[in-house]
């Protein structure tokens, strides 16, 4: 999409009824912003009216009547190669190995239901934006997302915000790890209009909610490593450093 201010089209594709009728609720209020091209439940159809209606996102459940999503991915990669719309999965199905699967395979993004309209909305946004991000690097923001999502970072909670700017500045300049109050703590506050110490409590309060969601296997999973038990929560500086490791290590 080379205009971030043309109207997005957007197909749907989900077995409940109620969700679907949910979000193209919510994008139809929003005028011409937005245009829904199609509703779906059976993957062969689903697949049949993306290649003719041609949308720029597909958002779609994973489990369909029909074909299920990665074989919808699998269809529309062979007939529309490059100019296949993105595709955004949205499942109940959380383990960090399926989800890296779907990403290798080709999506855009991977949301955990139950979603919000309001959080979908702003994922679509980011994707649909060509304006890259300070450090000319607009893939990394959505690498690092999917890395929250599967270890269990919620994307409403404001530590969400603060530890993938963490992420960022740690991987342009990996030393500010060891000056996390006086540098990376402070440079997050002025950048949100906001103190250190909120900061501080705002990441470890993403942290906890992650490992009060019982993810810790897929941290374990996503990194390779038994690094953490039930009981060895990592510290703010700890987390944002082996993400950003990780980022640093793919390139």
């Amino acid at each position: 999409m080379d205009n971030v201010n043309k109207t997005i089209k957007i197909y749907f594709a989900d077995t409940e009824g109620e969700e679907l009728d949910k979000l193209a609720s919510y994008f139809e209020a929003k005028g011409d912003k937005y245009e829904i091209v199609g509703k779906g439940s059976d993957g062969m159809v689903v697949a049949g009216e993306v290649l003719s209606t041609k949308p720029d996102f597909l958002v779609t459940e994973v489990l369909l009547a029909g074909a299920d999503g990665f074989k919808v991915l699998e269809m529309l990669k062979k007939e529309m190669g490059a100019r296949m719309p993105k595709i955004i999965f949205v499942s109940n199905l959380s383990h960090a190995g399926f989800i890296s699967k779907a990403l290798k395979e080709g999506v855009s993004y991977f949301m955990v239901k139950p979603i919000s309209p309001e959080n979908l909305e702003e994922r679509i946004l980011d994707l649909s934006n060509p304006i890259l991000n300070a450090d000319g690097d607009k893939a990394l923001d959505e690498k690092i997302a999917n890395i929250f999502i599967s270890i269990g970072i919620p994307a409403h909670i404001k530590g969400y915000q603060f530890l993938r700017e963490a992420v960022k500045l740690a991987v342009v300049d990996p030393d500010i790890i060891a000056s996390i109050t006086k540098r990376l703590y402070p440079t997050i506050a002025e950048k949100f209009s906001t103190s250190s110490s909120k900061v501080e409590r705002g990441m470890r309060h993403a942290i906890e909610v992650a490992w009060n969601r019982g993810k810790i296997e897929n941290i374990n999973s996503l990194f390779g490593l038994q690094i953490y038990g039930a009981n060895d929560k990592p510290t703010n500086g700890e987390l944002i450093a082996l993400i950003a490791d990780k980022m640093i290590m793919e390139g």
